[in-house]
């Protein structure tokens, strides 16, 4: 188990940096090719910022400069992403107080707890920046496919392939640390039935010694000599 949760605690941090350079960069979308005239200029856009680069190699960005102005979807994909790498850093840090290989977080249950904690966080982390991305993309290919709009059509970004792969990464980390506390919990039941049963079967060994014990029913009644019966009454006698 520790082996796992240490496999899961480092997909659920390699994910958690590649939301965080998703939410950074400003190549969510580009400028398709195919529908600009001028092939040596290109156009990057972000979530906040606005990049111009040409063949050359200069890259000129310019953040936005209010978010009142900005569509809503790009609003919704900002506060996904900030949630996502919120989600993912608390995931982290519980994970590294859960995890078995570690020395801190107290008893096994309750570093169980955090370990769930942190799959869990890493779970959501995930699937928010993979809402981001999702609905960020459906945006960019409803334009670009439909026939009535007449702007400046874009193409998917790498910083989308990076966050789909970062939220996979999460849920698959997080995915995992929850099984391993599972798995944990249910060795531990079953360890505990054994054990008592245990004292069942002993108590039940002990009561017949070894050798050939026969049952009292079966036993012969004690005889008893008429000098012990004597000494028996006298002692007695009076009381």
């Amino acid at each position: 188990m520790s082996g796992i949760q240490i496999l899961a605690f480092l997909g659920g941090l390699v994910g958690l940096g590649a939301t965080f350079c998703a939410t950074l960069s400003n190549e969510w979308r580009t400028t398709s090719r195919a529908s600009s005239v001028i092939t040596a200029t290109w156009v990057l856009q972000g979530l906040w910022n606005n990049c111009a680069g040409n063949a050359i190699g200069a890259l000129h960005c310019r953040p936005h400069h209010t978010i009142f102005k900005l569509e809503g979807y790009i609003q919704a994909c900002r506060g996904l992403m900030i949630a996502a790498v919120c989600l993912g850093f608390f995931g982290a840090v519980f994970a590294l107080v859960g995890m078995k290989c570690t020395k801190i977080g107290g008893s096994d249950q309750s570093k169980a707890r955090m370990a769930c904690f942190a799959g869990v966080n890493f779970i959501l982390s995930g699937l928010c920046s993979l809402s981001a991305c999702s609905l960020y993309a459906h945006r960019i290919t409803s334009e670009f496919f439909d026939p009535m709009f007449v702007a400046q059509k874009y193409e998917l970004g790498v910083a989308l392939f990076i966050g789909w792969a970062g939220s996979i990464l999460c849920v698959l980390g997080g995915g995992i640390f929850c099984f391993s506390v599972v798995d944990t919990s249910t060795r531990s039941s079953s360890r505990t039935g054994y054990a008592y049963g245990g004292p069942a079967s002993t108590s039940h060994v002990s009561s017949h010694p070894r050798g050939h014990a026969q049952p009292m029913s079966q036993r012969p009644p004690p005889k008893y000599s008429s000098s012990s019966r004597a000494q028996h009454f006298d002692k007695n006698a009076y009381v």
